[in-house]
């Protein structure tokens, strides 16, 4: 999965807001991913390419922020290519959840070959680790928002886009919504703006639009994770 940022207006002068744009990227298969190191597929290659268009004809951009992971760093290269080449700036704290056992399981097997891992991953409990080395929803929360914090301090009044992951994702949203306000499905190379205000407030703009998945023949394929994907 990635993100991306979205465009800012110039704003008056002293006052000093950050504006990031989360696009998700997931690969179209049925299988929980998590951690693992696995390339971008052709669908995802060719709605890397789109989301890139898209971002090249807004407001100039800053720097890129991603994952370390293959899948987020080629869509950031991508971007990064359409976007006057910057350099690509890798953040391990922007990668997916740790599935522990669950990471390269098929959905329709879980219930039934890692029972365990299986519950903690739908456990209400958001302390709760998956079993095999996973994280917890709180750990993920923690390390998501510890790297974006790093990153507004270093881009304040800045374009940043940064390229994550469904629950990295998912998290930093957490962070953002107001009380009773919930992320849904997130669709593939969505488009999501957070703005960091004075006062370190933090506000969603806009949510998982894909507009320029509707210019092309890949918004079927954009498949909307839930809590559960990874």
């Amino acid at each position: 999965m990635a993100w991306r940022i979205a465009l800012t207006k110039p704003l008056p002068h002293g006052i000093k807001k950050l504006q990031m744009v989360f696009i998700l990227l997931i690969l179209l298969v049925f299988v929980h991913q998590g951690q693992l190191d696995v390339e971008l597929n052709e669908v995802g290659r060719q709605q890397a390419i789109a989301v890139a268009e898209r971002l090249s004809k807004e407001a100039n951009i800053s720097a890129i922020y991603s994952s370390d992971l293959k899948r987020a760093l080629e869509t950031a290269e991508t971007i990064a290519a359409k976007c006057g080449g910057l350099e690509v700036i890798r953040e391990e704290g922007l990668r997916e959840r740790h599935l522990g056992d669950l990471q390269g399981r098929h959905y329709h097997e879980l219930a039934k070959t890692a029972t365990k891992a299986y519950e903690a991953l739908r456990s209400s409990r958001s302390d709760e680790e998956i079993p095999g080395g996973g994280e917890s929803r709180d750990q993920l929360y923690k390390r998501c928002t510890s790297a974006l914090k790093t990153i507004a301090e270093k881009h304040r009044g800045q374009r940043v886009v940064v390229v994550s992951h469904g629950g990295a994702i998912r998290s930093l949203h957490n962070r953002a919504a107001e009380k009773g306000q919930h992320a849904g499905k997130i669709s593939n190379t969505s488009v999501s703006v957070l703005q960091l205000s004075e006062g370190d407030t933090w506000s969603i703009k806009s949510w998982n639009d894909v507009s320029h998945l509707n210019e092309s023949d890949f918004l079927k394929s954009a498949f909307g994770g839930d809590a559960s994907s990874g």
